[in-house]
This record gives structure tokens, sequence and C-alpha cells, in this order.
């Protein structure tokens, strides 16, 4: 009986262990489903709840009259960083910690709902200095985007694009490459014509301008003999450039002279809405493919996977989703925690503008110093083997 048991004993942990694996990958699930309705709920409040929340006025944050707090309160959420804080550290699957983040789903409903009150009833200083936060939060999780776009350039060049040492052909990563240059070269024509209706656009004229320079930039260094990159990467950068670039252009106010207004019938305002959720659902899944690729940003990825241990890391999936929602936030209130936003709309104004314009250069420049770097460390590291022999020549002249 003694020898039969271990294995029993063995086989039993390790269907648990798969277990509570099977919990924790599909809590991701869930987790996205909680973001995108925290930043719908956070819209509502935003646009409406001003009006269907009169009793509000009473609290410290809002004043009299007063809808500010619909706008700054309203959008602040800090349930992902209760999550980040009590899951911190969870390695095991076996722990208590991991159980709280795949499961106590009802108890996390009361926290969610606690963490959407708070910003109504602490004092505005507090929400204030929240916001203020919630920029360098948006900011640092652009750039945790990029390195998450980054590492998938990098998969895909690998998986698609031949070895210079392997036989193999590439077809489809050089016709992924075509594709993609052709769809960045023809999005630039589009962005002139949309953007650009008069000769006076001239920051329009210019950003677009830049932008096709940079994605020639990008091509030429992706193929230079010493670099030898391909096309690949530098394609599906340029597109993502590009992409930023159309962003960034249409967040400008649509004040001026330099919108080629799309036509439409009665049906503008659906135009806007339509529009508007598409923006959400877009940015809710970038936020969600960037929250999964947790190893992208861990220091050491060689480390072997044992069975009880979790299946990816949750501080840097829930911290991803709270600096998520901090730019969502920003986005909502336009960068602007005291100036009121117009009903349907997100990420309209200057500031927008130009962090999605700063934004798209830091990317192309980031890219670039990745293709360089690699020949100016073997120029260097050549430099001093040739130093090293010189030196001893002269000590021994010596």
């Amino acid at each position: 009986m003694i020898k039969v048991q271990g294995p029993v004993v063995l086989y039993q942990d390790g269907v648990h262990e798969a277990a509570r694996r099977r919990r924790s990958l599909r809590a991701r699930y869930a987790y996205g489903l909680i973001f995108f309705a925290t930043n719908l709920l956070a819209w509502f409040v935003r646009d409406y709840g001003a009006k269907l929340l009169r009793g509000l006025h009473h609290v410290p944050v809002c004043g009299a009259g007063d809808s500010k707090c619909f706008q700054s309160g309203g959008v602040l959420r800090i349930f992902f960083w209760v999550m980040f804080a009590t899951t911190f550290g969870t390695r095991k699957l076996h722990e208590v910690r991991n159980s709280w983040h795949s499961g106590c789903w009802i108890l996390k409903f009361l926290v969610y709902a606690v963490s959407i009150i708070i910003p109504f009833i602490v004092p505005n200083i507090f929400i204030q200095l929240y916001g203020e936060i919630a920029r360098m939060g948006a900011g640092i999780f652009l750039i945790l985007q990029l390195i998450s776009m980054s590492h998938f350039i990098s998969w895909c060049n690998k998986r698609w694009m031949p070895d210079s040492q392997s036989n193999q052909c590439g077809l489809f990563g050089l016709f992924l490459s075509t594709i993609s240059f052709i769809a960045s070269f023809a999005g630039i024509a589009v962005l002139y014509v949309l953007y650009v209706p008069n000769s006076s656009c001239a920051f329009n004229i210019f950003t677009i301008t830049w932008t096709a320079t940079l994605v020639a930039v990008m091509m030429a260094v992706s193929l230079h003999s010493k670099v030898n990159e391909g096309l690949l990467s530098s394609g599906i950068m340029g597109l993502y450039i590009v992409f930023l670039c159309w962003s960034a252009l249409h967040s400008e106010p649509q004040t001026g002279k330099c919108h080629t207004r799309l036509i439409f019938t009665n049906d503008g305002d659906w135009a806007t809405i339509v529009s508007f959720i598409i923006a959400i659902c877009a940015i809710v899944m970038a936020t969600f493919s960037t929250g999964i690729d947790t190893r992208s940003f861990q220091f050491r990825n060689d480390e072997d996977q044992l069975e009880d241990d979790v299946p990816y890391s949750y501080e840097i999936f829930h911290i991803v989703f709270a600096m998520g929602a901090m730019y969502f936030a920003m986005l909502f209130i336009n960068w602007e925690l005291n100036h009121p936003t117009r009903k349907w709309s997100i990420d309209v104004g200057w500031v927008s503008t130009w962090v999605k314009i700063i934004n798209e250069w830091f990317a192309a420049s980031i890219y670039v110093w990745r293709l360089i770097s690699p020949v100016i460390l073997r120029k260097q590291a050549a430099n001093n083997e040739e130093l090293v022999p010189r030196t001893l020549i002269v000590q021994c002249s010596r």
C-alpha cells in the first residue's frame, strides 16, 4: 500500500496543479472583460453622471452644480492597483494569493464597487494628485506598449524571415513585407488627402512628411549590408508609426480648416458613436495583448518553469492593466483634469496630439537604435581587440 500511495498522491497533486493553471489562464479573460466594463462605466459617468447622479453633489469632491468630479474622479479607477498590491510576489500555484487572483469573484466584485466609490468621497486634492500620477502612468503604459510591439516584431521576423545561413525561401515573409510597405505609403497618401485640404496646413504637412521620412529611413537602415535585418520588421514598424501619425492628426481639435470632414447623411451622430466604440475596443485589445505578454517585461526569461509555478507574472499583468486604466482616464479627459470634454469624444486636444507625435518619434528612434546598436557594439569590440596587442607591443618595447 505504501508503494502505491506515493504515485497516487503525486498524480492527484499534478491534477490539482493543472486545474489551478487552467483557472489562472482563464482569469486573464475575466480581467479583460472587467477592464472593458470599467472603461465603459468611466465613459458613462463622464458623460451622463452629472444628470443621473445628482445626489453626489453634496460629497467633498463634487461641489454644488459642479460636474468636474464626474470628468476627473469619475474616470479614475484603482481596482487593478489593488490587485497588483495583493498578488505581488506570487510564484506558486498552491499559494493563497493564486486563489485570490483566479477566484473569489464575489469578494472582488465588492472590492471593485468600493474602488468606484472611493474617488467620489475622498477630498479633491487626492483626486488631483492621483490625476498627476495617472499622467505619468499613462506615459509608462505607452512605453510598455512599445516594448511589447518590439517583441512582436522580433517574433514575426524570426518566424517568417529566413536566417542568412539557412536555405529557406521566406516567400510569406517577403509577401508580408511588400504588403506592409505598400500599406504604409498608401496610408501616408490618405493622410495627405484627409488632413491637408490646403497649403496653409503647415503643421499637418510637416507631421505627415516627417512620418514618410521615418518610414524611408527605417527601410534604408534595415536593408544596409551591415545591418541586414530585412524588410519585414521595418515594414511592420512603418505601419505602426503611420497609425500613430493618423491617431495624432485625428486627435487635433476640429476647429480649424485642416480637417476634411467626411460627409454623412442624417447618421452623422451614429458615425461618431461607432467610431468612439471602435476606438475603445481597439485600445482595450491593445491593453489586453500587452498585459498577457508578461515575459516581454521580465529581466530573465531563460529560467525553466516548474509545474507548480504560476503560468505568468501576476504583478506585471495587473500593473499593465492599472496603467492602461490610467491611460484610458487620460484619453477620456484629454490629458487635462480641469477642462470639460464634450460627449462621445475620446482623446481630442492638442495635448493628446503631441503625446502621440512624441510617441511616434520615440518608437522610430528606438527601432533604428535597435538596428544599429549591434553594429556599433561589434565595432567597439573590434577596436578594443586591436588596441590590446598594440598596448602589449609598446610595453615590450619599453
